[in-house]
């Protein structure tokens, strides 16, 4: 585990898996049917917490390229708040999807982190992922 800062607020925009897990690759090809051909030209995220319920909300998400960007094309919004983020990057993570759940159980069992905070994972290229959770009072948001 080592400290990631994440320098500026990002404002995402999202789509919401409809379940979780089952949902979140279907969130991401809706995501990509909105913004085609954007490989390398916007940052991608997983963004999820607890439900309340003994589920997960997920939503997928990229970063705007201009203000209100989100709400134009209908989507969610999401800002994701500067700071310090305890992270562990996992490699190759499309041959063991599993390593990205083991690795936000690594997470938030850390001391100082929230058990019902937020967890984010920050697609760096098509074989690595960043798994972060905030190290400041930010807990899993109340609207579902």
């Amino acid at each position: 585990m080592e400290p990631f800062h994440l320098d500026n607020d990002i404002r995402l925009c999202c789509v919401s898996a409809k379940s979780f897990p089952d949902g979140v690759m279907a969130a991401f090809q809706q995501l990509m049917n909105i913004f085609p051909d954007q490989q390398g030209k916007r940052r991608l995220f997983g963004i999820s917490w607890p439900d309340g319920h003994g589920g997960m909300v997920y939503k997928a998400a990229v970063n705007e390229t201009y203000t209100g960007e989100a709400e134009a094309l209908g989507l969610e919004t999401y800002l994701l708040k500067k700071g310090e983020y305890l992270s562990l990057l996992v490699h190759n993570f499309m041959s063991d999807i599993p390593s990205i759940g083991k690795a936000f159980g690594q997470l938030v069992e850390a001391p100082g982190v929230h058990p019902y905070t937020v967890g984010v994972e920050e697609y760096i290229n098509t074989a690595d992922v960043r798994c972060m959770v905030p190290m400041f009072a930010e807990t899993a948001p109340s609207n579902n």
